[in-house]
């Protein structure tokens, strides 16, 4: 590349970020949605849904290495791989499972019947996998997800910009990523209860990557623990997955009540 065209890139590199992931995403969800909608009568397999996950992670690879080349991918995968942190940090990181795990003891007192966990294992378009789900969750949506938008669109939305400024910013492109999901797999209905999640989601990241001095891989657990319990087939039918997300809304308040819109971080508990 030129010295030109890579001034050119570099100046417009966050918007060809988002550009790319859409596309990589949308190039896999698309063809689900219009074959779900009956425009087209191919037979792609739904369960490809779960690699359009890796869209973001592939855009922020592709950008990095276009503009910093090596040095910039090198940082990129140590944050990626970042697990040098206080274990409190790590009991952030899987909270909504833990969460769900004690409402499901409680409930099953409450109610005298045992909770069965192994609905967990089961996800939309895929066979019963059982605990095999939790990572799929975070080796999909969690690092391909989070590797792009906390890993390389946050940090540069920060720059001169609040944190909370930055989150409304980013919250924006990721809830337009979803768009196709609509047409295949989520029903419009949810749609106002979803971008209030998200936003509250968006909040959250925020402020954990920010607090772990940029760790991606604490995102992405987060990220996975979460859907691990929110995203399983069973899961709409109980009131876990909804009691943990209006949880994660509350969090969310909280943060920026406690942390303040400009930096959204706890800066005492970083790295051990």
């Amino acid at each position: 590349m030129n010295a030109q065209m890579k001034r050119w890139v570099q100046n417009r590199s966050l918007f060809l970020f988002f550009l790319l992931a859409y596309l990589i995403s949308w190039g896999v969800e698309i063809p689900l949605a219009l074959q779900a909608q009956g425009v087209t009568h191919s037979k792609l397999p739904f369960s490809v849904h779960y690699l359009a996950g890796y869209g973001p992670m592939l855009a922020a690879l592709i950008m990095t290495g276009l503009v910093e080349g090596g040095e910039g991918l090198r940082n990129l995968f140590g944050r990626m791989l970042k697990w040098r942190l206080k274990p409190v940090w790590w009991l952030a990181a899987i909270s909504p499972l833990v969460i769900y795990l004690l409402l499901g003891a409680i409930i099953g007192l409450v109610q005298r019947q045992t909770v069965d966990f192994r609905l967990l294992g089961q996800v939309d378009f895929l066979p019963g996998l059982g605990l095999a789900a939790l990572p799929l969750w975070i080796l999909t949506f969690g690092i391909g997800e989070e590797t792009g938008w906390r890993g390389y669109a946050l940090p540069r939305l920060q720059n001169g910009r609040s944190a909370l400024a930055a989150t409304f910013v980013l919250w924006i492109f990721w809830a337009l990523w979803h768009l196709p999901l609509f047409f295949y797999s989520y029903v419009v209905s949810v749609l106002p209860g979803f971008l209030i999640g998200l936003l509250a989601g968006a909040i959250v990241f925020t402020w954990l990557y920010n607090s772990t001095g940029g760790s991606i891989l604490i995102v992405a657990v987060w990220h996975g623990a979460f859907n691990f319990v929110t995203a399983c087939t069973a899961c709409q039918t109980g009131p876990g997955a909804a009691i943990v997300s209006a949880l994660v809304m509350i969090w969310a308040v909280l943060v920026v009540i406690r942390y303040r819109p400009a930096r959204t971080v706890e800066t005492d508990n970083r790295a051990a």
